[in-house]
């Protein structure tokens, strides 16, 4: 069953759209959830497709658009509303995902039966990565910890750093994306909310903190994020693995759009890879 562009609103929030993929026969399945990276979104490329294989592996898998990433609810994909895009930092990314998990698990929840509160897997891309590593630190409903691609420091990002006198006078700078070609804002506050909170965002000690099961996935070659950060977060962290995919980018050789009906080899390594660690009773 695909439940597509869910929305869940909240009081002086911006809503959340969602998606669910799940094979509905009243099993309590572990819930597993996305998170998007920078400039991502729960539509882009492949994801769909990468939703499917979890769920034909008897799992309950959601993904969904953080509230500032820059979509709306009447077009949750690219990004049409780039003042908010211009608003969004850590901390909104963090509370989106913990007011996701409250509504999951929550007795209104319309899936409830279908769903084993006690098995929740996060999956963290790029950003995402990060951001997942730090709920997982901070919040024991967590039960297992993926990361594809992920950042291991949020203070060396050029959304957080760069020239920031420039930026502290101009109140915004942007970053141009190189599929749309739109520029997209980054208003000062992002740099403001990091330097407020940048002990809650120090990845390095996120992870220290994690007793549950992780799994690092990282292409050697990933232009983007290097592997030396997949390595940097294996050496913090004592109960994981890191899996190294060989001659791939930072998205597993996907791309926006995609158009076929099968993943590429990379990605399909990677779904294969962690679906094994996510059903493992390890």
């Amino acid at each position: 069953m695909i439940v597509k562009n869910q929305v869940l609103y909240r009081e002086e929030k911006k809503p959340i759209v969602w998606d669910a993929f799940f094979n509905p026969n009243g099993k309590k399945k572990t819930v597993v959830i996305f998170c998007h990276g920078y400039k991502g979104f729960k539509d882009w490329g492949a994801w769909d497709l990468v939703a499917q294989q979890f769920s034909n592996h008897g799992l309950f898998f959601i993904k969904f658009n953080f509230s500032h990433n820059g979509g709306t609810v009447e077009n949750p994909i690219d990004f049409p509303d780039l003042e908010a895009f211009a608003q969004n930092n850590y901390t909104k990314e963090l509370d989106d995902l913990n007011d996701l998990l409250n509504f999951t698990t929550s007795e209104v929840f319309e899936y409830k039966n279908e769903i084993n509160k006690r098995e929740i897997t996060l999956i963290g891309h790029s950003r995402g990565g990060g951001i997942s590593i730090i709920k997982t630190s901070e919040d024991n409903r967590i039960s297992k910890l993926v990361t594809w691609a992920s950042v291991s420091s949020f203070g060396k990002r050029t959304s957080t750093t760069g020239d920031l006198e420039q930026w502290r006078k101009d109140g915004v700078k942007y970053v141009i994306n190189g599929r749309t070609k739109q520029q997209m804002p980054h208003n000062y506050q992002f740099y403001e909310d990091f330097k407020a909170n940048e002990e809650r965002f120090h990845i390095e000690s996120a992870i220290q903190r994690i007793t549950n099961p992780v799994l690092i996935i990282h292409a050697q070659d990933d232009p983007s994020v290097k592997f030396e950060e997949a390595e940097a977060l294996d050496s913090w962290c004592s109960i994981n693995q890191l899996i190294s995919i060989e001659n791939s980018n930072h998205v597993f050789d996907a791309h926006h759009p995609w158009s076929a009906n099968h993943l590429p080899r990379a990605l399909d390594i990677v779904v294969k890879e962690t679906i094994a660690f996510i059903v493992s009773k390890s």
